[in-house]
This record gives structure tokens, sequence and C-alpha cells, in this order.
């Protein structure tokens, strides 16, 4: 096992003893940190991905960017070719659950919107170092599509997410920021 693993398993262990009153509490701070933040005040379009615990909640997320009359995009996985693409979201019975129980855009519903339209990525992971970079899922869906991707990019993580360190790769792209239940982390 890998020193990438070992960080993974420890912080879903730490996710895993959030009790369900931490967990609202801890999103909902987060999610009224992003509604403060210029980027995501200015971006018409939002890419964020469906979130399931114990990943902080975006559901609350795309429901406001709906109220706001922001387009929000989410992400559908092509695990062939390991590819992201990024379909509009008008509700969430657009959704259909695939594997591992992710939920993902119903192509015949939605339509395609490519990396250049997108304003603000918001790009999930499970741990985070203070220099912005990420641990992912392990699926290095991101790591492509990021590379390419010219908009703000952010990344919303309760505080047991972010790491002292962990093995930084060369074709690892850190976050600009990090908005925590406790702050904003700005990366230099």
């Amino acid at each position: 096992m890998n020193d990438k693993n070992i960080v993974r398993n420890q912080v879903k262990e730490s996710l895993s003893k959030l009790t369900k009153p931490l967990y609202e509490d801890y999103s909902y701070k987060i999610a009224g940190r992003l509604y403060e933040d210029e980027d995501f005040k200015h971006a018409e379009v939002i890419g964020i991905t469906v979130s399931k615990q114990p990943e902080v909640d975006t559901y609350q997320i795309i429901r406001k960017a709906w109220e706001l009359r922001k387009q929000v995009v989410v992400p559908k996985c092509y695990p062939k070719e390991k590819r992201l693409i990024f379909r509009t979201l008008r509700e969430f019975s657009q959704l259909e659950s695939v594997y591992y129980g992710l939920l993902e855009p119903i192509e015949a519903l939605t339509t395609e919107v490519p990396a250049n339209k997108i304003d603000l990525l918001i790009v999930p992971g499970l741990a985070y170092t203070l220099e912005g970079y990420r641990l992912g899922f392990g699926g290095g869906y991101y790591d492509r599509y990021i590379p390419n991707f010219l908009g703000k990019t952010l990344s919303l993580a309760f505080k047991e997410q972010i790491i002292p360190q962990f093995p930084v790769e060369g074709f690892d792209i850190p976050v600009a920021k990090i908005i925590t239940n406790e702050s904003t982390i700005y990366i230099k």
C-alpha cells in the first residue's frame, strides 16, 4: 500500500467520526463562506460535483447557485478513457446513479459544457495540504481535466481534511484556495 493510500485511509477514518450534526454544521459554514467568495459571486457557470458523504454537502450549494441564476454543470465520468465531461444540471431529477453510487447527469436530459465556458471549478478531494495540493479519490480524473482548464479553482474541505503533507507528484496542480469550516486558505 503506497503512502497516498495510507493518507486516504487515515482521512476517511477521521471523516467517518463526524457526527451528522457536525457534518451539517461544517457543511453549512463552508457553504456560507463560499457564497461570500468573490470567485463564486462573479462566476456565471460553476462546475461542481454532486456530493456523497463524507464529502462536504454540495446539494445546498447547487440549490443556492440555481437561486442566484447561475448555471450549474456537474461531471460525468468516462472510466474507459478516465476523463470527465461537465454537463448542465437544472434539477436533481436529471441525475442517475452510476458505479459506486455516484450521481451523474443523464446524457439524454443534459447538455455538455466545454471547459472554456466554466468560470469556477469546485475541485473535489479527500485531503489537502496548505499549499493547495489535493489528494483525490484515486481515479485521476481531475488531474487530467485541470491542466486544460483556465478558469478559477477552489476546493471545499472540512478541517479534518487539511493535512501537513503527502507525496506530491510532478503532474499535481494545486487549487487556488481551500474553503474550510474555519477559514479560507489562499494559496500563494
